[in-house]
Formats: C-alpha cells, structure tokens, sequence
C-alpha cells in the first residue's frame, strides 16, 4: 500500500481524502497495491469525521515517517506551504498542489529540488481544477508549437459576469449571490481584480514556453468596473463579456500575455462558457484549435486532479516526472503595442468629442436596453497605447473593454 499525508483538511483536501477511499477500485489501475491516506495535517481537529484518527498537528511527524511516499499540499498560500513542500521534497517524498499562488511564486525552484532528489512536483489542480489541461500541454502537445492560450480561469467571476448578462443583475448583487452560494471568499478580491486567473495563465505561460513568466509582469485588470450597461450593448453585438487570461506569441517570437475582461464574438467556443465552469483554448501550429473545458473549482472536481498526480507520483516512486519549466524570465512584449478593436462608452456630452478622438473607424453601437445619456462605439484597431491616449482627452468615459479578435 502506498502511504499518503494531506496537508489541510478544508475543501480541497477533505475531497481528495474522501475521493481516494470511494475510487480505491479505479485507482487499483493505475497503482495495484493501493493507496491510502495515512496522515491529515491540519490546526483543527475534526472528531465527528470518519478520518478524525489520521490528524495530526506537527508536520515532522509526516516528515520522519519512512513510510510516506507523496504529500498533498492543499493548504494554499505561500506560508507555511513553501517550506512544508520543499522540506518534503529534500527527503525524496512527492509532493502534489492545487495552490497556485505557490506554484505562480515558486514553481521552478520546487521542480529543480524535486528532480534533485528524485521525486516529482506536480500541480495539475493549480489551474483548471478538475480539468486536466497542465498535462495534456506538456505532454501530449510536446510536439506542437503552442501560439496561444486563452482561457476562462475563474469560475467565480464567470459566474458573476453570466448573473448579471441573463439576470441583469448589478456587480454588487451578483457578487453577494456568489458569496452566499460560496462560489466567492468573503474577501473576493483575488477573484474580481483578476489575481487568480492571472496567477493561473503565468503557469500556462510557463509551461507554453518552459521559461518562467511572472505573474507580477502580466498587466491585470478585473471585473469590478462592469456594470449592467456594457451587457446591453454585448448582448446587442451578439458577444458576451468574459474574464480572459491571454498568452500569444507574436510574429517576432515574443510573448503577449494579459489578464482582462474581454468582449468575446458569439462564434468562439469560449462564448458559450457559463456558471461556474472554466474552459482553456489553445492552439497549435499543427493541431490547429483544441479546448479544454470543465469544472473550474469545487471539493470533487479539483481533488480529482490531485488525485491524479498522485497516482502519477505512486505509478513513479524513486524517479523524477520531468516538468519542462526553467527559472529563466522570460521578457514580455511590451503591452502597450499590444493592438486590437475596443468598445468604448461616453456620456452624451462627450459624443462630439469622442467621434473627433476617434474619426470614421469607429462604428456607432446600440444596447437592448437604450441609455439616452450615452454614446457607445467600437473603436477601429488601436495599440494599447494609442486607446489610452484618446480615452484619456474624453470627460465621463464610461467603459473601455477590449474585442477578442478571432483572427489572432
């Protein structure tokens, strides 16, 4: 039997040790001795659980057991996880993440450690998670030059946008519906501002590349400047709006990577994305367009993934199961002569001013829901640079949302 430990008990955790003991037959497959999950590492116990004998508080009691093979780290943050993951890996014992935010600040260094004391660092459950995509990218896909990935990383703000297109509900009361059907923290701050989904395409990017891009270098922006209005006009340009995580290579061979809500054409895939779940769209050079698309979070769907690793770390003991990432940064195009089209909504007293700014490329847009205080219009192609600089001569600009562009 191979001996496991999780690290914290919460969503994530209970649901990998749960899932392990009701798929034990599926996993015979892959590991035929089993697996079974010896430790809990948690501060709180938990004495009406079926598991309540397997928690433990100290750390090196899983540490100094000979028996342990690989440890799930579900406790997310950077500390005590960094320290926990790397003392773990230095003794040859697996270690298996969902914490993306560790993986985003410390991937590299926790793949070089294990791969020098041969054991493995996987975070399939970091991005996605339930859905298996870290894998497919740098596995199944090695022969591919992989120009681009965009995707839907955030459940909770697709909920929230998906609320407030079909239900016309405020930012305010979709965000409220979110936290109460606990798809959003009581602090939702990552989710909104677009942290999470930036720290998740900075892992994409990575493995895309095999360099390392920091998430501190990605521009990011969030949702909490959507309001009801810009739906009118999405719906009435037959698009919707989503929170998009962006890595493209460009003609020179740099890399272009954003985080932004994005008005995306009701013919690409990822329109039709809604709820909860999370959809990652990659194209290759040979492949052409593959997406991958599930349940972007929740106690079943992302232990799954872990469980997956781990089977993968059980199947592996006593080798290192090669992730292609290196610690060299790699340098970011510069995002202000990233160029596309932009929706753009002006108060009324602006419109003059606004059609002057923007001359004859731009094209007068209507709402289903008409403000007759506004002006809104979709702007020719623009750099990043150039939107800033008109937008920025124009009084009570109301909206400057970014077109996904389905020739790029």
């Amino acid at each position: 039997m191979a001996e496991i430990a999780v690290l914290g008990f919460g969503t994530v955790g209970s649901g990998v040790v749960e899932l392990i003991d009701r798929n034990q037959e599926q996993i015979l497959k892959g590991v035929p001795e089993g697996i079974h999950v010896k430790y809990i590492l948690d501060l709180r116990d938990f004495p009406d659980s079926p598991y309540a004998d397997r928690v433990v508080h100290d750390f090196d009691i899983i540490l100094a057991d000979p028996e342990i093979s690989v440890i799930c780290e579900t406790m997310g943050g950077r500390e005590p996880a960094f320290s926990f993951s790397r003392k773990a890996l230095e003794k040859g014992i697996s270690v298996c993440t969902s914490n993306k935010e560790l993986v985003a600040a410390h991937g590299p260094e926790l793949i070089e450690t294990a791969r020098a004391h041969r054991c493995s660092y996987l975070f399939e459950a970091s991005v996605g998670g339930g859905i298996p995509v870290l894998r497919p990218i740098s596995e199944a896909l090695i022969q591919e030059d992989i120009t681009s990935i965009i995707g839907i990383l955030n459940g909770t703000t697709n909920y929230i946008m998906d609320k407030m297109e079909k239900e016309d509900m405020t930012f305010e009361d979709a965000l409220s519906l979110a936290q109460q059907k606990g798809y959003a923290e009581r602090n939702p701050e990552a989710d909104v501002e677009g942290h999470d989904a930036c720290r998740k395409i900075a892992i994409l990017s990575s493995l895309m590349t095999g360099k390392t891009v920091r998430y501190e270098d990605i521009p990011c922006e969030g949702i909490s400047r959507i309001t009801k209005a810009d739906f009118g006009y999405a719906r009435n340009m037959r698009m919707a709006i989503k929170l998009l995580g962006m890595s493209r290579r460009n003609a020179d061979g740099s890399l272009s990577v954003r985080t932004a809500p994005f008005l995306v054409p009701e013919d690409h895939p990822l329109h039709s994305v809604t709820g909860v779940f999370n959809a990652v769209f990659v194209h290759g050079n040979c492949v052409d367009d593959l997406m991958f698309y599930g349940r972007g979070a929740g106690k079943f769907p992302t232990a799954s993934a872990v469980a997956a690793d781990v089977v993968e770390c059980c199947r592996c003991r006593g080798s290192h199961v090669e992730v292609r990432w290196s610690d060299e940064t790699l340098a970011l195009a510069d995002p202000s002569e990233e160029s596309r089209q932009f929706f753009v909504r002006v108060g009324a007293a602006s419109a003059d001013a606004a059609r002057a700014a923007f001359g004859d490329a731009a094209q007068t847009v209507q709402s289903d829901s008409p403000a007759e205080d506004e002006y809104a219009f979709v702007t020719g192609e623009l750099t990043e640079k150039e939107i800033l600089d008109r937008i920025g001569r124009l009084q009570d600009v109301r909206a400057c949302i970014r077109l996904l562009d389905l020739g790029k």
